[in-house]
Protein backbone atom coordinates (compact mmCIF):
# COMPACT_ATOMS: atom_id res chain seq x y z
CA UNK A 1 0.00 0.00 0.00
CA UNK A 2 1.10 3.72 -0.78
CA UNK A 3 0.68 5.71 2.03
CA UNK A 4 1.26 9.66 2.14
CA UNK A 5 1.90 11.85 5.39
CA UNK A 6 1.77 15.57 5.19
CA UNK A 7 1.37 17.80 8.21
CA UNK A 8 -0.34 20.84 5.80
CA UNK A 9 0.71 24.08 8.45
CA UNK A 10 -2.57 25.20 9.45
CA UNK A 11 -1.90 28.94 9.02
CA UNK A 12 -1.03 29.76 5.27
CA UNK A 13 0.06 26.22 4.27
CA UNK A 14 -0.68 23.90 1.81
CA UNK A 15 -4.01 24.25 0.48
CA UNK A 16 -7.11 22.30 -0.54
CA UNK A 17 -6.06 22.14 -3.90
CA UNK A 18 -2.25 21.42 -3.33
CA UNK A 19 -3.73 18.23 -1.06
CA UNK A 20 -5.93 17.16 -4.49
CA UNK A 21 -3.23 17.84 -6.51
CA UNK A 22 -1.02 15.63 -4.63
CA UNK A 23 -3.36 13.14 -4.43
CA UNK A 24 -4.47 13.07 -8.31
CA UNK A 25 0.05 13.18 -9.21
CA UNK A 26 0.69 10.25 -6.36
CA UNK A 27 -2.83 8.02 -6.64
CA UNK A 28 -2.00 6.69 -2.91
CA UNK A 29 -4.43 3.96 -0.76
CA UNK A 30 -4.11 6.46 1.78
CA UNK A 31 -3.01 9.98 3.24
CA UNK A 32 -2.78 11.12 6.44
CA UNK A 33 -2.94 14.54 7.58
CA UNK A 34 -1.54 16.70 10.18
CA UNK A 35 -2.82 20.51 11.16
CA UNK A 36 -5.82 19.84 8.87
CA UNK A 37 -8.69 22.51 8.41
CA UNK A 38 -12.28 22.23 8.20
CA UNK A 39 -12.06 23.17 4.36
CA UNK A 40 -10.41 19.66 3.80
CA UNK A 41 -13.72 18.00 3.60
CA UNK A 42 -14.56 19.09 0.91
CA UNK A 43 -11.57 16.53 -1.00
CA UNK A 44 -14.79 14.41 -1.00
CA UNK A 45 -16.33 16.86 -3.48
CA UNK A 46 -13.56 17.38 -5.60
CA UNK A 47 -11.54 13.93 -6.01
CA UNK A 48 -14.37 11.31 -4.00
CA UNK A 49 -13.12 9.20 -1.75
CA UNK A 50 -13.67 9.09 2.08
CA UNK A 51 -12.79 11.79 4.33
CA UNK A 52 -12.57 11.58 8.25
CA UNK A 53 -11.25 14.49 10.21
CA UNK A 54 -10.59 15.34 14.58
CA UNK A 55 -9.70 18.38 15.53
CA UNK A 56 -7.68 18.65 18.05
CA UNK A 57 -9.36 19.61 21.45
CA UNK A 58 -9.46 23.10 21.60
CA UNK A 59 -8.02 24.02 18.27
CA UNK A 60 -9.44 25.17 14.81
CA UNK A 61 -7.01 22.29 13.13
CA UNK A 62 -6.48 18.70 13.26
CA UNK A 63 -5.48 14.95 12.38
CA UNK A 64 -7.53 14.00 9.00
CA UNK A 65 -7.09 11.28 6.70
CA UNK A 66 -8.42 10.29 2.75
CA UNK A 67 -8.28 7.37 1.52
CA UNK A 68 -9.98 6.73 -2.45
CA UNK A 69 -12.09 3.70 -1.49
CA UNK A 70 -15.75 3.94 0.54
CA UNK A 71 -14.49 0.35 1.62
CA UNK A 72 -11.69 2.35 4.22
CA UNK A 73 -13.23 1.96 7.95
CA UNK A 74 -13.28 5.34 9.56
CA UNK A 75 -10.43 6.15 12.10
CA UNK A 76 -10.80 5.16 15.74
CA UNK A 77 -9.90 8.25 18.14
CA UNK A 78 -8.07 7.99 20.84
CA UNK A 79 -6.27 11.11 23.45
CA UNK A 80 -2.80 10.82 24.30
CA UNK A 81 -0.61 12.18 27.47
CA UNK A 82 -0.25 15.61 26.68
CA UNK A 83 1.75 18.63 27.47
CA UNK A 84 0.63 22.01 29.31
CA UNK A 85 -0.01 23.82 25.90
CA UNK A 86 -1.50 21.78 23.25
CA UNK A 87 -4.31 18.68 23.66
CA UNK A 88 -3.24 15.57 22.06
CA UNK A 89 -4.92 12.91 20.13
CA UNK A 90 -4.07 9.95 17.71
CA UNK A 91 -6.13 8.42 14.55
CA UNK A 92 -6.04 5.01 14.08
CA UNK A 93 -7.03 3.89 10.89
CA UNK A 94 -7.63 -0.30 10.25
CA UNK A 95 -6.56 -0.81 6.88
CA UNK A 96 -7.33 -4.93 7.26
CA UNK A 97 -3.72 -6.35 6.86
CA UNK A 98 -2.70 -3.71 9.44
CA UNK A 99 -3.04 -0.49 11.28
CA UNK A 100 -2.00 2.28 10.84
CA UNK A 101 -1.55 5.57 13.31
CA UNK A 102 -1.56 9.11 12.16
CA UNK A 103 -0.02 11.32 14.82
CA UNK A 104 1.39 15.33 15.44
CA UNK A 105 3.01 14.66 19.08
CA UNK A 106 4.33 17.13 21.46
CA UNK A 107 7.86 19.04 21.10
CA UNK A 108 9.19 17.93 24.30
CA UNK A 109 11.30 15.35 23.41
CA UNK A 110 10.48 13.02 26.66
CA UNK A 111 7.11 13.61 26.23
CA UNK A 112 6.74 12.87 22.15
CA UNK A 113 8.29 9.40 23.35
CA UNK A 114 6.38 8.77 26.43
CA UNK A 115 3.34 9.51 23.84
CA UNK A 116 4.76 6.54 20.96
CA UNK A 117 5.13 4.21 23.50
CA UNK A 118 1.16 4.77 24.55
CA UNK A 119 -0.10 4.58 20.88
CA UNK A 120 2.15 1.28 20.26
CA UNK A 121 0.58 -0.67 23.38
CA UNK A 122 -3.05 -0.11 21.27
CA UNK A 123 -1.84 -0.91 17.78
CA UNK A 124 -2.08 -4.54 16.41
CA UNK A 125 1.14 -6.57 15.80
CA UNK A 126 1.15 -5.23 12.11
CA UNK A 127 1.38 -1.69 12.87
CA UNK A 128 2.89 1.99 11.42
CA UNK A 129 2.91 5.13 12.86
CA UNK A 130 3.58 7.57 10.61
CA UNK A 131 3.55 11.60 10.97
CA UNK A 132 4.73 14.59 12.68
CA UNK A 133 6.35 13.10 15.31
CA UNK A 134 8.02 16.08 16.16
CA UNK A 135 11.22 13.47 17.15
CA UNK A 136 15.18 14.31 17.35
CA UNK A 137 17.36 11.39 17.27
CA UNK A 138 16.70 8.12 18.09
CA UNK A 139 12.82 7.76 18.34
CA UNK A 140 13.47 4.85 20.81
CA UNK A 141 10.41 2.48 20.52
CA UNK A 142 10.85 -0.96 21.54
CA UNK A 143 9.87 -3.08 18.81
CA UNK A 144 8.98 -0.57 15.75
CA UNK A 145 11.69 -0.01 12.54
CA UNK A 146 12.15 3.68 11.64
CA UNK A 147 11.77 3.16 8.04
CA UNK A 148 10.57 6.37 6.58
CA UNK A 149 13.03 7.87 4.96
CA UNK A 150 16.07 9.64 5.88
CA UNK A 151 16.06 13.39 4.32
CA UNK A 152 15.42 16.12 6.51
CA UNK A 153 11.46 17.23 5.94
CA UNK A 154 11.08 20.22 7.92
CA UNK A 155 13.36 23.84 8.34
CA UNK A 156 12.42 25.23 11.57
CA UNK A 157 11.95 29.08 11.66
CA UNK A 158 13.45 28.03 7.84
CA UNK A 159 16.74 27.55 8.93
CA UNK A 160 17.60 24.78 10.78
CA UNK A 161 16.95 21.20 8.85
CA UNK A 162 15.15 18.57 10.99
CA UNK A 163 13.55 15.33 9.94
CA UNK A 164 10.53 15.31 11.93
CA UNK A 165 8.06 13.03 9.97
CA UNK A 166 8.65 9.51 10.42
CA UNK A 167 7.40 5.90 9.80
CA UNK A 168 7.51 3.28 12.15
CA UNK A 169 6.37 -0.15 11.12
CA UNK A 170 6.33 -3.12 13.13
CA UNK A 171 5.35 -6.11 11.54
CA UNK A 172 5.77 -4.91 7.74
CA UNK A 173 8.02 -4.50 4.86
CA UNK A 174 9.11 -0.74 3.78
CA UNK A 175 9.60 -0.70 0.20
CA UNK A 176 10.39 2.59 -0.76
CA UNK A 177 10.30 5.57 1.14
CA UNK A 178 10.72 9.14 -0.74
CA UNK A 179 10.90 13.02 0.66
CA UNK A 180 8.43 15.03 -1.60
CA UNK A 181 8.08 18.24 -2.53
CA UNK A 182 7.06 20.79 0.28
CA UNK A 183 4.81 23.37 -1.55
CA UNK A 184 3.23 25.79 0.72
CA UNK A 185 3.87 24.12 3.76
CA UNK A 186 6.57 24.14 6.55
CA UNK A 187 7.07 20.34 6.28
CA UNK A 188 7.84 18.09 3.19
CA UNK A 189 5.10 15.55 2.30
CA UNK A 190 6.13 11.66 2.68
CA UNK A 191 5.46 8.89 1.07
CA UNK A 192 6.16 5.37 2.43
CA UNK A 193 5.09 1.92 0.52
CA UNK A 194 4.48 -0.35 3.05
CA UNK A 195 3.60 -4.40 2.40
CA UNK A 196 3.07 -7.46 5.08
CA UNK A 197 5.71 -9.77 4.95
CA UNK A 198 5.42 -12.56 2.78
CA UNK A 199 5.05 -16.31 4.61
Amino acid sequence: MKLISWNLLHKDGASLADMAALIEAERPDLVLMQEAREEFADLITRIGGVFARTPLPGRVHGLAMWAPSAAAQPPTVIPIPSGAMVRRICQIVDLGPFAVANVHLSHGQLLNRRQMRHIAQLLPPRAAVIGDTNMVGPTLLPGFHDAGPRRRTHRMSDLVPLRLDRCLIRGLVCTEAQVLSRGASDHHPIMIRLSVPQR
